[in-house]
């Protein structure tokens, strides 16, 4: 089973994700609101602002307060550089 870090020790479970999404539309933030009021949220900010809708095969929705192309570029392992490694490209 593979793992993705959705920031601060949070983990998710890679194969049951669906798709990692921008909170930032009306639909989405329905579907939180939703997802939040059956019980379904899993709320990974730790009381930082979303940045990130991490729908779940499950119907679970999970929030993190990174970028949806950070935690992509995590699912695909690619890290990324550190200040002033260079890229592995």
């Amino acid at each position: 089973m593979r793992l993705l870090n959705v920031g601060f020790g949070n983990m998710v479970s890679a194969g049951r994700l669906v798709s990692i999404v921008s909170p930032d539309s009306a639909p989405i933030r329905r579907l939180v609101q939703d997802a939040r009021d059956t019980g379904k949220v899993i709320d990974a900010t730790c009381g930082r602002k979303t940045r990130a809708v991490i729908l779940m095969d499950s119907g679970h929705v999970a929030l993190s307060a990174l970028q949806p192309e950070t935690l992509a570029s995590r699912l695909d392992g690619r890290a990324r550089p550190q200040d002033g490694d260079e890229p592995d490209d």
